[in-house]
């Protein structure tokens, strides 16, 4: 749980970051004031986890520019993804018979929606079927003929878009709609998953965490979106980004800056002096 206003904060031993709209820039670039802020944290005895939607084939160019060998926690939770060995040590996956009976109560809701999901693995592919967008255009998707394509690989997760509704109606439509089938996350523009149930930012970080010996209490989370809400409710003390959605910045402990002003170096630089 957050530390109560006005408490003197731990010194922290893990920073867990998002990565989309919090650490990288949109240009999805790494500033070197960013990575300098990083690596004081490091040599204070930190260590920084990623802890991210993306699945981990998408997230391992990353982790080489920040020189990560360690660990990250990718899918929304669902897979917590060892860099140095190039392996998962853990990941649940979405059943697809599950995930397509979920699409179905979705959209006799709300009509026509469009889906894509993540492959499970350190290989696993996005498939995207006739009429999504991706939202990131620079993340690698295959296009498939037909819906019924997007089952033929385990799935880490499903993502949804619609052409009329906005991500917090279809989101609010779709947690209705599917009840206790799946988790339903927003975590960023264009950006609804449903992932397995029970499964959330937090749970991997606390994986993750327990495998390193680390502790909640003295950790400082950074996000930007709804789905960094369970993580903001795991570590110590949680720091929302200017551009942050509105539920985020309702319960983190500080605001700081954008993705684009460096607003987590702003923070380690006074954390870690």
């Amino acid at each position: 749980m957050a530390a109560p206003p006005g408490y003197p904060l731990p010194a922290f031993t893990l920073v867990a970051t998002d990565l989309d709209g919090t650490l990288l820039r949109g240009d999805d670039t790494l500033s070197d004031r960013s990575l300098a802020a990083l690596a004081r944290a490091g040599e204070a005895g930190a260590r920084h986890l990623v802890v991210t939607g993306r699945p981990a084939p998408r997230v391992r160019p990353l982790l080489d520019d920040l020189g990560g060998r360690g660990l990250a926690v990718c899918a929304q939770g669902a897979q917590v993804y060892d860099a140095g060995a190039d392996r998962l040590l853990w990941s649940v996956t979405l059943d697809r018979e599950l995930a397509e009976t979920a699409l179905g109560k979705i959209e006799a809701e709300a009509g026509e929606v469009y889906a894509a999901v993540d492959q499970d693995g350190v290989d696993g592919l996005t498939l995207i079927e006739p009429g999504y967008l991706m939202p990131h255009p620079t993340l690698p998707a295959v296009r498939v003929r037909r819906r019924d394509d997007l089952w033929c690989e385990p799935i880490s997760k499903v993502l949804l878009r619609h052409h009329t509704l906005t991500d917090d109606e279809l989101a609010a439509t779709a947690r209705e709609a599917v009840g206790s089938l799946a988790t339903v996350t927003m975590s960023g523009p264009g950006t609804v998953e449903l992932q397995p149930c029970g499964v959330t930012k937090a749970t991997g970080l606390a994986l993750a965490a327990d495998h390193l010996g680390l502790s909640p209490d003295r950790a400082v989370a950074f996000g930007d979106m709804p789905n960094d809400i369970p993580m903001f409710d795991w570590a110590a003390h949680g720091v929302a980004m200017a551009n942050a959605h509105p539920e985020l910045k309702a319960v983190a402990d500080e605001l700081t800056l954008s993705n684009e002003d460096d607003g987590i170096a702003v923070v380690l630089e006074r954390l870690f002096p």
